[in-house]
């Protein structure tokens, strides 16, 4: 597979008062390809968001690379690279800046220099892909929070890009929010093969990735796929990261006297056992 986007043996750390700084990010190493889901989880100072400022530009490397379609992240190269990226941050209210719902999709394409009749098409087409083309002429603080983040993702995708980052993007929804955001990128990705870096602190969400990235104090500590990360489960919890509920409860349920088959990463796993194992006969 392609590598689209690659750190080698990155260090970043903030200035210090004290003149004794600490990494926030310390000589940590990894490689996505074309067409993955990477979730990068860790609680709050575990070094994930400074990984998202880094992957995008905001800030560079003390030490190490940072590679974006082979290329090093450079000050040169780096307003070409994002025009191949779509970004998506926490809070969709700091990203508007058009006084409808069209003009905001719209004005990156402008600043990317598109033409405007294919500015149009991109505006319709990537609203239509999210379910928010009946809202062209919406004003963007009159929608839901669901609403708003999905007109974020449309701006996101009417750049046409290779990556999607999408950093803390559903921890400001809510449940019912966070699923219509999460099901849109499912579906852009299985239909369009689109490589998706979710940064979050939301185990639930993890699960969905093809693997998974945990940062611990700055540093790279696990990554696998969602079953060989969830494995982890005590040492997971020992570092702050709260447990996919389904997990919790086999858990409890062990206490308890049961015997289960493995671990239970969703509800439906956790149900189908229970019923099958227990329930059943």
């Amino acid at each position: 597979m392609k590598e689209i986007l690659s750190m080698d043996k990155v260090t970043y750390s903030y200035p210090s008062e004290d003149g004794q700084p600490t990494n926030a990010v310390d000589n940590v190493s990894f490689t996505v390809h074309e067409d993955e889901w990477i979730a990068i989880v860790g609680h709050n100072g575990s070094g994930k968001s400074t990984l998202a400022k880094l992957m995008i530009g905001l800030l560079f490397p003390n030490t190490g690379d940072v590679s974006v379609f082979i290329e090093k992240l450079t000050e040169e190269n780096l307003w070409d690279i994002r025009s191949k990226m779509g970004i998506v941050f926490q809070n969709p209210d700091n990203q508007f800046v058009g006084s409808t719902v069209q003009d905001d999709v719209a004005f990156a394409l402008e600043n990317n220099g598109i033409p405007f009749e294919e500015m149009v098409i991109r505006v319709q087409e990537s609203l239509a892909q999210v379910n928010m083309g009946d809202f062209l002429d919406q004003e963007p603080h009159h929608l839901s929070g669901g609403q708003k983040q999905r007109v974020a993702i449309a701006g996101a995708l009417a750049l046409k890009p290779r990556l999607l980052i999408m950093d803390e993007a559903t921890s400001m929804l809510d449940p019912q929010g966070r699923d219509e955001v999460i099901q849109i990128v499912q579906e852009l990705k299985k239909r369009t093969g689109l490589t998706v870096i979710s940064i979050t602190h939301d185990l639930e969400e993890a699960l969905l990735a093809d693997r998974i990235i945990v940062m611990n104090k700055g540093q790279l500590l696990a990554t696998g796929t969602p079953e060989q990360i969830f494995s982890r489960g005590n040492e997971l919890d020992s570092i702050g990261l709260d447990l996919p509920f389904a997990m919790k409860v086999s858990s409890l349920l062990r206490e308890f006297g049961m015997d289960f088959n493995g671990e239970h990463m969703t509800e439906k796993e956790l149900v189908n056992e229970l019923w099958t194992s227990h329930f059943s006969k």
